[in-house]
């Protein structure tokens, strides 16, 4: 059975066509990181814009690679939220249309799942449940309990700021550009992560995230330290991004394998654009001797229609359908 997944919530247009939930047949992304950097940030109007000029390219384009027609095609899956409005909107509807032209099935897909399920692209094994899932990206930190198919319960959350926006806006006040992980990312490869010190994060609930502080105490160092632009290739810039994505990434794990530990869980998974982060794969990783882990290969990672491709049809075998005069959703909650 081909699903032929769209995701359009955020700055990335992509169609993914997946064979059973799990082979990838295609799976085309076109960014507009390049529009938007020059702004620091995504700006929703003009995304809403570049999907309507990017969709039906990059829709031909997913078509040709998998080498399939329209007749080809059983189930059509699409993003319906949370996001942005105005570019949920594009991909939503467009789905919608082909649903109605073609006589398919619709599957509206909640992004956070699609996430979750790009762990299950071009793999054979499924979850094992109970899982505890680490959806870390620039608008989520969350750690998710999932005890069977479909079954969510919020066990930690960010209380202010998500990880990917620490990283970002950090990045920001370093004078490194946008998007500011993979950036802190590569520089930290080359530093030494204790050059720096960061204060501990305290929040009401032992699994809750903060990262505001963490951004506060970036500004500090930068002024004392005065670290600028001028600087990005110096030893004490890559030895400052491996102390901050240390102590990030410390965060993440030591919470993950808390919870993880407390509610007995056999399997630890990541999710969403921030488990593209090379240090947090490696420790994530180094537990492998105590849990089953699961990381989305790296193609996977950022928002992609193949994952979403891969929760509707996960969705469909379970009876669930999605109605013609439904809407996209800017804010919807995973868990009842």
């Amino acid at each position: 059975m081909l699903t032929l997944g769209i995701e359009t919530s955020c700055d990335e247009t992509s169609v993914g066509i997946v064979e059973n939930g799990r082979k990838v047949l295609a799976n085309v992304v076109t960014s507009q990181i390049k529009m938007h950097k020059k702004y620091g940030g995504v700006v929703p109007e003009l995304a809403s814009r570049l999907h309507v000029v990017h969709f039906v390219p990059v829709l031909d384009e997913a078509l040709r690679q998998a080498g399939v027609g329209w007749k080809d095609i059983s189930l059509i899956a699409a993003t319906q939220g949370p996001g942005l409005l105005g570019a949920l909107s594009t991909g939503f509807m467009v789905g919608k249309s082909i649903s109605y032209a073609l006589g398919l099935p619709l599957v509206g897909v909640h992004h956070i799942e699609g996430h979750i399920y790009a762990n299950m692209l071009d793999k054979e094994d499924y979850f094992e449940y109970p899982v505890m899932a680490l959806v870390a990206s620039g608008g989520h930190t969350q750690l998710i309990l999932i005890d069977a198919e479909f079954h969510y319960t919020l066990i930690g959350n960010t209380i202010d700021d998500a990880i990917g926006e620490a990283f970002d806006k950090s990045a920001r006040t370093l004078g490194l550009g946008y998007p500011g992980g993979p950036i802190v990312d590569e520089l930290a490869k080359n530093g030494n992560r204790r050059a720096y010190k960061f204060p501990e994060v305290n929040t009401p609930h032992e699994f809750d995230f903060s990262f505001s502080g963490l951004k506060t105490a970036v500004l500090r160092l930068v002024e004392k330290n005065e670290l600028d632009e001028k600087e990005k290739s110096s030893q004490e810039m890559a030895d400052f991004c491996a102390s901050f994505q240390y102590k990030l990434v410390g965060e993440l794990v030591t919470r993950t394998f808390n919870a993880a530990k407390k509610f007995g869980v056999k399997q630890v998974i990541i999710a969403g654009g921030v488990s593209a982060n090379s240090f947090l794969r490696e420790e994530i990783s180094k537990r492998s001797d105590e849990y089953v882990i699961a990381i989305p290969a790296l193609k996977y990672c950022t928002d992609n229609g193949a994952m979403i491709a891969a929760a509707g049809y996960a969705r469909y075998t379970q009876g669930v359908s999605t109605a013609l005069d439904e809407k996209p959703v800017a804010s919807w909650s995973l868990f009842k």
